[in-house]
């Protein structure tokens, strides 16, 4: 056990030189090596190090051969195998499923580095250079793929990723508690094909199997992948069992197997979250790495703190649901604290916390007292549309905690950049607006970043989200605050386009109401459907799985187009898609010259249906900005937001700089 910041062997040689004849496990994963609590890989392998087990990084091994996979030796007691931070397919490919030319999580952002799928690209190679060698699935490409699943790369219902990948068992959400008892199990010298009862795993048996949990499903694979209306309940159903109090086990069937996921593993508690907050940490990425510019994913995090985990905001396309977990948990102030005492020697630290933060900022506990003895509701959701009448809305303790990492000698300032839901800062009527003037004075960085998503109610429902009026009134709070403190902030809102639910007429609706603001994204976030969430299932099956009804889903790729134009109504080279999507929903009068109008005739001559007003309006254009990225480890997907102009969405003279996100 080593008790330096040294990073874990990446080679037979050093490997050989810690002593070791052979690792305890190799850890195979398809990001480049970052020791750093921002990335699973890290994490992980540090807690089983902690716990005795000797353990080697296999990052980004060369997949067309096995040779790679043959470094150190067969383990001791196995592999662990991991796609990375993110889904592989959706590092690799955009919305568009265009080729991504640039890669976050690998060497000078160098594309080409892991394969497609990795997750079952690395077991098949793993299998063919040791054959029963006991092989573990874990990180977010494993967790959200254990059921059958809509793939939308390949546009169908695919199995279970641990069917595909031939390993013997799959851990899904946060992985620290899990693999601790596997380890133990393993050690103890029980084979890995017997181990049935470890909550937070999955595992394939025969089909007459005894299950140690009282569970739910028996889906069969076969009709789940032609049966959408089966596929939408069967989902409601694995979301309803996600919790560790009240979730049961589930069952699908593949052929003559039974796929068994037990139900999760409690979440860590606050003393134990600290300890895997406290353990030796190179927090950079290793130096092999350096010829070639470094791991452009640690700059964002490496002068960041995570305080907290899970999310109970309940967003339908964030998958967050399906792997932390709706139940938050928090570190300790003094924990908190300490990290930032270590950031503080790092080299290249300038004073400044870029965020404290985690999947949602300003959450620190669980939604409610009830949560902690029964679970959390399986059929309602915290937030929206409305605050439960049972939220326990409170800021206190993050205040304090912010306000204790900005006594640490070193620390100039203190951001928050992962994002707030401003909807739970509005229901907290105690320490909520304390904390509103505290943030806007102190922990904006000339932006905040909010997530209104949309305008159009019945999107916003389909979202998960909020009416608009909430996003209303925070607004205009924000800006009085930064008024008050006499300051020109900005908020940089995000924007998506062709959700389920959305149809032109909302996509219009959008448009408008970012003509009254004058607001002007260069860039917007096309849905993307990732696996796991609710909007997929929608997406796919045109089903919303927790009510049965039927969802107007945008897949056509000209009309995908159109609701992306509306978005961007301005840019010139939209002008024809606009005009073209007005006409086709009946909004011709939307084209003309009058002020409330998106878009110009062709030509300069009006649409029959058009205004008949012929007074020019002034647009103002925004200004382009730099971007950067903010990385999230439970998330998997870029966001892309822009400028609005100068008189936007601030009425004191506010513009935005462009960014982009990590979902």
């Amino acid at each position: 056990m080593s008790n330096t910041n040294e990073f874990l062997p990446v080679t037979r040689e050093e490997m050989q030189s810690r002593g070791w004849d052979q690792p305890d496990f190799v850890y195979v994963c398809g990001d480049a090596y970052v020791d750093h609590p921002s990335f699973g890989a890290s994490i992980i392998s540090r807690v089983l190090e902690a716990k005795g087990y000797r353990v080697a990084m296999l990052c980004q091994p060369d997949y067309k051969t096995t040779d790679d996979f043959k470094r150190f030796g067969r383990p001791r007691l196995g592999f662990l195998v991991s796609a990375g931070n993110i889904d592989s397919m959706v590092a690799h490919y955009t919305a568009a499923k265009r080729k991504r030319n640039y890669d976050y999580y690998s060497p000078g952002g160098k594309m080409g580095n892991r394969p497609d799928r990795a997750v079952i690209v690395y077991c098949n190679s793993i299998r063919q250079a040791y054959g029963d060698v006991p092989i573990i699935l874990g990180g977010l490409e494993a967790s959200l793929r254990r059921f059958a699943h809509y793939d939308y790369w390949d546009d169908r219902v695919r199995r279970s990723i641990l069917v595909d990948s031939r390993a013997d068992i799959l851990t899904y959400g946060m992985g620290e508690a899990i693999l601790i008892r596997l380890a133990e199990l393993l050690d103890r010298g029980i084979p890995i094909k017997k181990i049935r009862d470890v909550r937070g795993t999955v595992y394939l048996c025969a089909k007459d199997d005894k299950i140690n949990y009282e569970h739910v499903g028996g889906w069969n694979y076969d009709d789940l992948k032609t049966d959408k209306r089966l596929y939408a309940e069967a989902f409601a159903e694995q979301y309803r069992n996600q919790d560790a109090v009240n979730g049961r086990a589930i069952v699908e069937y593949y052929d003559d197997k039974m796929l068994v996921q037990n139900p999760p593993m409690p979440p860590l508690e606050r003393e134990m979250l600290d300890w895997v907050y406290s353990l030796p940490y190179a927090r950079t990425y290793h130096p092999m790495y350096e010829k070639d510019g470094g791991v452009p994913a640690i700059a964002e995090v490496q002068f960041s703190l995570t305080h907290n985990r899970g999310c109970f905001g309940g967003c339908n396309f964030c998958a967050l649901a399906f792997h932390q977990g709706r139940t938050v948990r928090s570190r300790s102030i003094e924990s908190v604290v300490a990290e930032t005492h270590k950031i503080v020697k790092l080299p290249g630290f300038k004073g400044y916390i870029h965020d404290v933060g985690g999947p949602t900022a300003n959450f620190r506990d669980p939604a409610c007292e009830k949560q902690l003895k029964d679970g959390v509701c399986p059929n309602r959701k915290c937030l929206a549309p409305k605050p439960c009448k049972n939220l326990r809305a409170d800021h206190a303790e993050y205040i304090e905690l912010l306000s204790r990492i900005e006594q640490v000698p070193g620390v100039k300032r203190v951001f928050v950049r992962s994002g707030i839901r401003f909807d739970y800062l509005l229901a907290d009527e105690t320490t909520g607006d304390a904390f509103f003037k505290k943030l806007v004075r102190d922990h904006v960085s000339g932006q905040l970043k909010v997530a209104p998503e949309h305008c159009a109610p019945n999107v916003l429902r389909k979202m998960g989200k909020p009416d608009i009026e909430v996003f209303e009134t925070f607004k205009k709070r924000y800006f009085e605050l930064s008024a008050a403190c006499g300051k020109e902030q900005y908020l940089v809102p995000y924007l998506m386009s062709s959700h389920p639910g959305s149809t032109l007429k909302e996509a219009v609706e959008l448009a408008l109401y970012l003509k009254k603001w004058d607001y002007s994204p260069e860039q917007v976030q096309d849905y993307y459907p990732t696996p796991g969430t609710a909007s997929t299932v929608m997406f796919y099956t045109g089903l919303d799985p927790f009510t049965m009804q039927d969802v107007f889903v945008p897949t056509d790729y000209e009309e995908k187009q159109m609701q992306r134009a509306l978005l961007q109504y301005k840019k010139p080279e939209n002008a024809d898609l606009v005009r073209k999507a007005l006409i086709k929903c009946g909004r011709g009068d939307l084209i003309g010259f009058g002020k409330e109008c998106l878009v110009r005739p062709q030509g300069g001559t009006m649409h029959p249906t058009g205004s008949s007003s012929h007074q020019h309006g002034t647009h103002n254009r925004s200004k382009s900005a730099a971007s950067h990225m903010h990385h999230h480890s439970d998330s998997a997907e870029k966001r892309k937001t822009a400028s609005p102009s100068k008189k936007g969405w601030a009425k004191a003279k506010v513009k935005t700089t462009g960014t982009k996100k990590k979902k």
